[in-house]
């Protein structure tokens, strides 16, 4: 039953051309690796003839040997479940097509080029590490790919550079050591590409790709800025770690087939970290094709970083939630581009912008219209910009406010622009609330809150009932770049945030990193508002998401790997979670953009990540693939569920016995009570911390409870003789009922810090009760 509810799922959200075959959908299939007939000389050979019994017209679109055992296909949905009752299919999986999560950051993370210690310098900037990004490709011309000074590619690299007519095996060199594309799930779906928008190679024909993968390890470039903003050194967290680009992107999604192969391929190539800022709909664990690669890499040792999405500020709404995988949200830096708004009545409504062309006059005030009180239009569509539904004999040469929603911000200046409209300004809706996200427009346009948004309306509709000679009017007042902002960080409005979806006893996201106006290199044929029309060229772009945020964590997590070799992925995610910071730049609790309130641990999971705390946390929450296993079999998957994300056959006798789906030894801590009539309630976890840092030494234990909770720790102190020893403690956790209506939950959170005397080993610690419908 559960598999027909998914393939429905994917049914309605998957996207299908004239080309393909309604009726069929792209299908992942997971094979019994071992059960392969000796007449078969391959894999492949044996995936073919399985095919061919269920299905005449379909053929292989990927084979998977690495990461996964199986091949992909387009199946109807009587195909797929005649191939499932096969005895050597383990699973048949529908494909969910996933959409991307759209300089001074290093520096405003602590790290700096100068320092003759630090995690820079102890790494050697990463220089034997190579860093996979599954993304739209790279522009491998641009200075922040550049080899000069990198010493022979590593001697473990068994990678490719996938040369093309438009991407010539020169492309690579000891920089961009690896490059690739993945394209048959798409062209399944959406038939042959159109050659003449997209590159069919690894070449970047959207910008998104070549953005992330210099943020996780840019060389040193300058000077650099885009449009004159952002001026100076650009470079990424890693600066001289090896890049290896898989495209997986293209122009209607990114397609589970094509991220699976890649995945396969990238830990095959001997990848030591992936980068992946992809996202789609949570689906259980061995439904999900990014869960499931992602398993396969951890298991082969390599770090996996994954954006939490961009849909914020509402709650349940981060994705890539696999606890083995790391979540990144995003955060602001202490760099801003205020672009104001000043109202005829005097008035200054604060905005942000990076539009670098010519701009309003100055002194000069421009006639203000809203786009949702125009007349000729249908209010709604005019109100958001949308194409066709402004009249240019109303807008020329006018101030346009549109609101924010349904086409990009950029497209909408567009649409104002060919209407003949000298500026613009960008609206926030009630639900983007505060949060600001500065964009390269094609005209003078600048973006305000939801409250000034509001202001502007008021002082429009004000103006016309007034009757007065005088007609509403307003400029924009361009001020630069501005440094030194405060409060920073902040949590970003479209940060995803928790609760998990699927595990609500993992907290996620796991941390934030810088993803606000980030400044990052941009390909040379697209201009910076990614507008067809946008003729404009520059070496480097200012973009937002949790996209930018996620390869910040990658870079950080490969000048980790070289300064630590010995450390797992979970050691790597546990020491930048244990040393993350949840104050700001003014030593207050760091606040939430989309309010202006205080945020919380379902904002920012454990903090903002603090790199060179996190290259000494003193201990470790350490993570081996068979604690997943026995964290699966907590979760009531099944023996075929487990087989499928893991490859490995699970005794789930014995790990339900030892304990519950809370006891996996994460860094953080999370329980969900329901209230069914108990006054008290209660339950523990059990955890075991490694000792990375000095050989004698004890830790203390400072306990923050949840508000109307009782939390105590067994044993109160952990004494270490030898760098490496485990130690384990108890936390058992005490409340009462609250009264609370059917439905509803009440979330509180606390902490606990393990404590030497100079280092703070810091979890959070979230209490939810539920009242049952």
């Amino acid at each position: 039953m559960a598999f027909f509810f998914f393939f429905l799922l994917t049914l309605l959200s998957t996207s299908s051309s004239s080309s393909s075959d309604l009726n069929s959908l792209t299908y992942i299939i997971h094979i019994d690796h071992e059960a392969k007939p000796s007449i078969f000389p391959t894999h492949r050979h044996w995936y073919t003839s399985s095919l061919t019994s269920t299905s005449t017209s379909s053929s292989i679109i990927h084979t998977y040997d690495t990461v996964f055992h199986g091949f992909s296909a387009r199946l109807t949905s009587q195909e797929a479940t005649n191939l499932l009752n096969q005895p050597h299919v383990i699973s048949v999986i529908p494909e969910q097509v996933r959409h991307l999560h759209t300089t001074r950051s290093p520096e405003f993370l602590g790290l700096r080029s100068t320092d003759k210690a630090g995690l820079l310098e102890e790494s050697d900037f990463g220089s034997d590490l190579v860093i996979g990004v599954i993304d739209t490709g790279i522009w491998p011309e641009r200075p922040s790919f550049d080899d000069r000074g990198l010493g022979p590619v590593p001697s473990k690299w068994k990678g490719q550079c996938v040369a093309s007519e438009d991407f010539p095996v020169t492309s690579c060199n000891k920089k961009l050591v690896g490059a690739r594309f993945f394209c048959g799930g798409y062209e399944a779906t959406n038939g042959k590409m159109n050659e003449t928008t997209e590159f069919r190679s690894p070449r970047d024909s959207d910008g998104h790709g070549t953005h992330t993968a210099s943020i996780s390890a840019g060389r040193y470039v300058f000077p650099a800025s885009t449009l004159g903003y952002a001026r100076g050194v650009a470079s990424g967290m890693a600066p001289k770690a090896r890049l290896a680009a898989y495209k997986v992107c293209w122009n209607s999604g990114c397609y589970d087939s094509d991220i699976l192969a890649a995945f396969d391929t990238a830990v095959a190539d001997g990848v030591d970290v992936i980068s992946l800022s992809v996202g789609g709909v949570v689906v259980p664990y061995y439904l999900d094709a990014i869960a499931i690669g992602a398993f396969g890499a951890i298991d082969r040792g390599i770090f996996v970083s994954a954006s939490a999405g961009n849909g914020g500020p509402g709650a349940l709404t981060v994705t890539n939630v696999a606890p083995w995988m790391t979540t990144v949200g995003a955060g602001t830096i202490d760099r801003d581009f205020p672009a104001n708004v000043r109202l005829g009545n005097g008035k200054m409504i604060p905005g942000v912008s990076v539009y670098g062309g010519p701009g309003l006059d100055p002194g000069r005030m421009y006639p203000l219209v809203y786009g949702g009180s125009l007349l000729g239009g249908d209010g709604y569509s005019s109100s958001l910009c949308i194409e066709g539904s402004l009249d240019p004999s109303l807008v020329k040469g006018k101030i346009v406010l549109c609101d924010r929603g349904i086409n990009s911000r950029a497209t909408k200046g567009e649409i104002v622009r060919k209407n003949g409209g000298f500026g613009m300004i960008i609206a926030n809706g009630v639900f983007d609330g505060e949060g600001l996200v500065a964009d390269c427009h094609v005209l003078p346009a600048t973006s305000v809150g939801a409250t000034g948004g509001d202001e502007i309306r008021r002082y429009i509709s004000e103006s016309a009932k007034s009757h007065s000679s005088e007609q509403p009017s307003a400029t924009i007042v361009f001020k630069g770049t501005r440094l030194g902002i405060r409060p920073a960080p902040v949590v970003a409005s479209f940060s995803a945030r928790g609760p998990n979806p699927e595990t609500p006893e993992i907290i996620k996201p796991d941390v934030i990193a810088p993803g606000l106006n980030i400044l990052a290199a941009w390909p040379d044929r697209i201009g910076p508002s990614g507008v067809p029309s946008d003729n404009r060229r520059t070496e480097f772009n200012i973009l937002s998401g949790t996209s930018m945020a996620c390869p910040h964590v990658s870079g950080l997590a490969a000048l980790l790997k070289a300064a630590h070799p010995d450390w797992s992925p979970a050691a790597i995610r546990s020491a930048l979670m244990t040393t993350a910071y949840t104050v700001d730049n003014r030593g207050e609790p760091m606040m939430d953009e989309s309010t202006g309130n205080t945020s919380s641990v379902m904002d920012y999971g454990s903090g903002q990540v603090h790199p060179t705390k996190a290259m000494d946390p003193g201990l470790v929450y350490d993570i081996m693939p068979y604690d997943y296993i026995n964290f699966l079999c907590n979760s009531n998957y099944t023996g075929t569920n487990i087989v499928t994300i893991t490859r490995r056959k699970a005794d789930c006798d014995g790990a339900r016995r030892a304990g519950h789906v809370g006891n996996l030894n994460y860094p953080s801590f999370s329980v969900v009570f329901q209230q069914y009539g108990e006054r008290k309630m209660s339950t523990h976890f059990i955890r075991t911390v490694t000792n990375v840092g000095d050989a004698d030494s004890v830790y203390e234990i400072k306990i923050r409870p949840p508000r109307g909770t009782n939390v105590t720790v067994e044993p109160k102190r952990l004494s270490f003789r030898r760098v490496g020893q485990k130690l384990s403690f108890v936390v058992r956790v005490k409340t009462t009922e609250v009264k609370l209506s059917p439905g509803a939950t009440n979330v509180e959170t606390g902490h606990i810090v393990w404590s030497d005397g100079k280092r703070n080993v810091t979890s959070p610690l979230v209490v939810t009760l539920q009242q049952p419908l």
